[in-house]
């Protein structure tokens, strides 16, 4: 008995903060929902109408963020003040992304739209905040509508393989994606690069997983369960942007993301490799992670 109570016990510990998050991603669409019927908002998702529960929401998240995680976010005048397109590392659970659109939209009252892997539109119970904080499947067509009507859109070339599959030697798994550098070039925007320092000490997944490699790349489904939830210290920086450049081609420009041309003088593979070079220890420790809670000077 005394076996199976701390076997229980320490199942609950690694996996009880990821399930507290999905407790709260829920809380915060029954929120949503509540203050639709409540107000009898019919209007657009995306309209002004819903920007005050769209504070609420961020607000809750932003709170959360500096507590748990001590989040900081640098790097903010990066941003273009028209449209651009912001390309990430995926952690494995993007809760240091959510911390990101939070305190953009405090900061600056903007909305970033995310395009996002098609299993999240699977998932029962979150259409309405999945609207009013502006998830989209991300076809060429809605990307190029976004920009064109001024927002910025993000997206994680590596999205849900690299979520399961990377680990704390922060490696990017993008394949041969390279459909974000065509939309840039079409809609004539800058690439912005972001990543989220010890993003994988926060939230981790297990080791061993060619079954669950396997399992995932026939289904497509993320069998692979994350788990941690230790209040490392969180800080995401948003990189230099990569200026449209009408005499450019899509491989070189993806070549350009790639290659990290654009940041300081290091020789890496891609520009948020650049990122992570500078910010991360790798392979990244948890316990470098949590002491940075108590640095100061750092920044």
């Amino acid at each position: 008995m005394v076996i199976v109570s701390l076997t229980m016990s320490a199942i609950l510990v690694v996996f009880i903060v990821p399930l507290t998050i999905l407790f709260f991603i829920y809380l915060s669409n029954i929120l949503l929902l509540i203050y639709q019927r409540n107000s009898e908002v019919k209007a657009d998702p995306l309209s002004e109408v819903w920007d005050s529960a769209r504070k609420t929401i961020a607000s809750f998240w932003d709170i959360y963020a500096r507590i748990w995680h001590g989040y900081e976010l640098h790097g903010v005048e990066n941003l273009p003040e028209g449209p651009g397109i912001l390309v990430y590392y995926h952690g494995a659970i993007p809760i240091d992304y959510l911390y990101f659109l939070s305190r953009l939209f405090l900061w600056k009252k903007r909305l970033c739209l995310s395009v996002a892997d098609h299993f999240v539109f699977r998932l029962p119970g979150l259409k309405l905040l999945l609207e009013v904080t502006g998830v989209m499947p991300g076809t060429r067509e809605e990307c190029l509508i976004a920009l064109k009507n001024g927002h910025l859109v993000s997206v994680s070339p590596g999205g849900v393989r690299e979520a399961l599959f990377s680990d704390e030697s922060y490696q990017l798994m993008w394949g041969n994606r390279k459909g974000f550098a065509q939309v840039a070039r079409d809609a004539k925007v800058p690439i912005i690069p972001m990543y989220t320092q010890n993003v994988r000490e926060g939230y981790r997944t297990f080791k061993e997983r060619r079954f669950f490699r396997q399992l995932y790349e026939s289904t497509r489904l993320p069998f692979t369960p994350p788990y941690g939830g230790l209040p490392v210290k969180f800080r995401t920086y948003i990189g230099e942007p990569i200026p449209y450049d009408p005499n450019i081609t899509t491989e070189e420009l993806v070549e350009k993301v790639c290659k990290g041309n654009f940041l300081f003088s290091f020789q890496t593979k891609t520009a948020i490799q650049a990122l992570i070079s500078k910010h991360q220890t790798i392979p990244g420790s948890i316990w470098k992670a949590l002491l940075e809670r108590f640095d100061k000077r750092r920044k």
